[in-house]
């Protein structure tokens, strides 16, 4: 009896192995995705991708950008789901609603903006709303620019009752999803809003144009050289490169971008490039050993050799040769 229930006994510890690297890698990109959104979230970058997106920067000190985005900003809080994204109390019997920002446990499993902030127009009381997004690559399942439409949808309607009540439209405040894409082919940059073109006549309707923003950047894998143009590439570049030393960073950012580098930026930093390193290197221990087990199927089916005999000829170690056993056995079911 027990020979029928041993090979379910080694696939049970194989799969258990396997979940294991899964999770380990999992939380590991995890929390490589969460130190890029701080990085992202710190006042001073998002100041320097203000000044270079949105019109009524263009011009200012990337400081003085800085001191107009109000409070802290919210990173992986705001709820995207329909009917999440705002959250209503009564404080002294007056009727409040803000936005979601109940913990990630309550609400598990759901999809949060990266990045939400208020910032203040200069020398004026109107505020807009900015969404930021990180992405490593651009996704094959999707195009992403149908996303971002979606994103920026959501943060226009769901300011109703929160930013404006009933039907004072006139309220609604300017949105701008600003999407930075890694890995792409070339820099880039672009903005994609509202036009008008007249068909019959030419009555001018009243309204807004500009509520509708988003921002695309692309950044190339190879970091630009620094001038006027691929200012900010080089800056975001640098920040979420995966090639990068945090000193080579820290350098980049501190010395050509007047950023002050302090103690939680530069941890988050080193973090973030530990973390990246860690993923490439169990990427590269994952694909070895897929080569080396690869070398021993050929072996056994074309020279008909033994187990034994493929790892004798590979030159594998005794205290490896248990996990490519295993490994063998589990492909062969």
């Amino acid at each position: 009896m027990p020979i029928i229930f041993e090979p379910l006994t080694r696939r049970r510890r194989q799969l258990s192995t396997d979940l294991k690297n899964g999770v380990q890698g999992a939380d590991a990109n995890a929390q490589y995705d969460a130190s890029a959104k701080r990085l992202l979230g710190n006042k001073n970058i998002l100041a320097h991708i203000l000044v270079k997106s949105v019109d009524e920067f263009k011009g200012m000190k990337p400081k003085e950008v800085a001191e107009l985005i109000e409070g802290t900003p919210y990173i992986s809080n705001v709820l995207l789901e329909p009917g999440l994204t705002n959250v209503a109390e009564v404080k002294h019997g007056e009727r409040l609603v803000g936005l979601n920002t109940e913990s990630c446990d309550i609400n598990e499993g759901l999809i949060r903006f990266d990045i939400v902030f208020y910032v203040r127009m200069k020398a004026e009381l109107s505020q807009i709303i900015v969404n930021i997004e990180a992405q490593k690559d651009e996704p094959k399942g999707y195009d992403i620019l149908n996303r971002a439409i979606f994103y920026v949808s959501r943060l226009i309607s769901s300011q109703k009752e929160r930013d404006f009540e009933n039907s004072h439209y006139d309220d609604i405040k300017r949105v701008y999803s600003i999407w930075v894409c890694m890995n792409m082919k070339e820099n880039s940059m672009k903005h994609i809003h509202l036009v008008e073109e007249d068909l019959v006549g030419s009555y001018n309707w009243k309204g807004k144009l500009d509520l509708f923003n988003i921002i695309m950047i692309g950044l190339s894998k190879d970091l630009p050289e620094n001038n006027e143009i691929y200012e900010l590439h080089r800056l975001l570049g640098a920040l979420l490169s995966e090639e990068l030393t945090a000193n080579e960073k820290l350098t980049i950012i501190g010395s050509e971008y007047d950023i002050t580098i302090e103690g939680k930026f530069r941890e988050d930093v080193s973090d973030m490039c530990n973390l990246s390193r860690g993923i490439e290197e169990k990427g590269i221990e994952m694909g070895i050993e897929k080569g080396i087990l690869v070398s021993i199927k050929k072996l056994m089916t074309n020279l008909k050799f033994s187990l034994e005999q493929a790892l004798d000829t590979l030159e594998i170690s005794e205290e490896e040769r248990p996990k490519y056993r295993k490994m063998l056995e589990h492909n062969d079911k």
